[in-house]
């Protein structure tokens, strides 16, 4: 007869077992570097105005010939687009009036979308022109770190910031971004990110929610706190910028494609001493997230932990080497 000692150590075992086995299954599925790879259609914009010529993007390692570079990664964006970039230009158009320093372009990222995205991106490209305005069209749906990345390799700006296209946060909130990195980008290597927050809603998140969802959303920040990233309290919002610098290299390190990229892009900045603020933002809720409140949740958390392990584990490193020059 078998004892209960006896089935809690076939427990034990099988679970030591299941352990390796996950292990082994990490290192066999996994690169050490990101792979990334743009379609040759994805290297060039249309140009509306000249019978959608194509003509190529820049690169992320040429020197910069912009201010400000605004990345808007899109998947099916056909409605919520126009009221976001109505707002950006009207906004990036009063501060290029007031100096005429502050160029500026945005780049319209489609990530695989089923609709008329790019069509209404093409829309403005065609009211603007293609050096304010430019769609990016991917060839397949590659997740919205994958969509930022590629959009801020193909930019101009000495600094760069990628804004959701639900227009969630107020663009006019980039001076308050811009005014704190002109007090962490002290250092010579030109590093630096600053972070929209969310933080300070929290409370009032807290009694909209559910008691499970809010359980989610306490669990998921515990995560990101033991498991990733320190010292930022809102890592997922989605407006952040970067200096040319560090968006190269953090970008070119990047592994997570999907919802939590955001998570590892903090975690490297902190490995490569990266200066970090976090500003708070005015922000609205907006119908039609793409997000499945539990799934996407339970699946970033899923992420936060094979980050930490494959980067304890060795399996995934940071390339410390590259640079713009």
């Amino acid at each position: 007869m078998v004892t209960l000692l006896q089935l809690l150590y076939a427990a034990i075992v099988l679970g030591f077992i299941l352990l390796i086995a996950g292990l082994v299954s990490v290192y066999v599925t996994t690169e050490p570097m990101p792979y990334v790879h743009i379609h040759e259609s994805e290297k060039y914009f249309k140009d509306p105005n000249q019978g959608n010529k194509k003509t190529p993007f820049a690169t992320i390692k040429d020197r910069p010939s912009k201010n400000l570079s605004v990345i808007v990664p899109s998947y099916n964006e056909e409605e919520r687009l126009p009221i976001m970039l109505d707002q950006a230009i009207e906004f990036l158009e009063a501060r290029l009036k007031k100096n005429s320093s502050n160029t500026y372009e945005i780049i319209i990222v489609d990530d695989g979308s089923r609709d008329s995205t790019s069509e209404v991106g093409l829309e403005y490209s065609k009211r603007y022109g293609t050096d304010k305005v430019r769609v990016l069209t991917l060839e397949r749906n590659r997740g919205k770190g994958g969509a930022v990345r590629v959009g801020m390799f193909s930019s101009r700006g000495e600094y760069l910031i990628f804004a959701d296209a639900d227009g969630a946060t107020e663009f006019p909130d980039f001076e308050h971004l811009e005014s704190a990195m002109k007090q962490i980008n002290t250092k010579d290597h030109g590093m630096a990110i600053v972070c929209g927050s969310r933080a300070h809603l929290q409370t009032e998140a807290v009694a909209k929610r559910t008691m499970f969802r809010t359980f989610l959303m306490y669990g998921f920040h515990f995560l990101v706190w033991f498991l990733c990233v320190k010292g930022i309290k809102d890592t997922q919002c989605g407006f952040k910028l970067f200096t040319r610098e560090a968006s190269l290299r953090l970008f070119y390190n990047l592994h997570i494609n999907r919802w939590a990229f955001d998570v590892e892009l903090l975690y490297i900045a902190q490995r490569l001493n990266i200066p970090i603020a976090e500003v708070a933002v005015n922000w609205t809720e907006i119908d039609g997230s793409k997000m499945v409140p539990v799934w996407s949740w339970l699946q970033m958390g899923r992420d936060l932990i094979l980050i930490r392990l494959r980067y304890i584990l060795g399996i995934w490193r940071i390339d410390r080497s590259i640079k713009s020059q």
